[in-house]
């Protein structure tokens, strides 16, 4: 479902696999070969949210905003199922591990792989290339190559799944 909220529109490439019971509300915009999955709720009536290209926001996600603090999903993003993204940054090539959860001005660095089930508080920082864990979330380690191959691997495949699935809905509503 997508709906405007205040007369503004979510703005989405048509290249996006947009999963059918998605909700996108308002200030929402999505870029190439993104996808959004089953179940997932993008609320753009706050503050703006914003999804680069190929982007995957797996099942069940929830990502909203505080006034004024615009949500920020760079490219190649992985965001892993029942995840909660609140006015936060999200640099190129990072992965958010399943059932995380990443609050008001946390940012996440560029190629950063967050562990499943992990809290990164509002305001943290966490740094590039590294994998960061727990409640509250802490640098674990340097990524390594196995880690950047396999998340190189998930961002590939959900772009290839998300344009299968369009093709799928596009036979099914002719």
């Amino acid at each position: 479902m997508i709906l405007p909220y205040n007369g503004i529109y979510p703005e989405i490439s048509a290249s996006a696999f947009i999963a059918p019971d998605a909700v996108i509300t308002g200030d929402v915009t999505i870029g190439d070969e993104s996808s959004i999955w089953f179940g997932t709720v993008i609320r753009g009536d706050v503050s703006p949210t914003r999804i680069g290209n190929r982007v995957n926001i797996q099942d069940l996600s929830m990502l909203h905003q505080s006034p004024n603090n615009t949500l920020i999903i760079e490219d190649d993003v992985t965001v892993g199922h029942q995840v909660t993204l609140h006015s936060s940054i999200l640099r190129k090539k990072c992965l958010i591990g399943m059932g995380s959860i990443i609050l008001d001005g946390a940012e996440i660095g560029e190629g950063a792989f967050i562990g499943a089930g992990s809290l990164v508080p509002q305001g943290k920082i966490i740094p590039p290339n590294v994998l960061a864990f727990g409640r509250p979330a802490k640098v674990i380690r340097p990524l390594n190559e196995e880690d950047l191959k396999d998340m190189a691997r998930i961002r590939r495949e959900y772009v290839e799944k998300g344009q299968a699935y369009k093709k799928v809905l596009a036979r099914s509503e002719s």
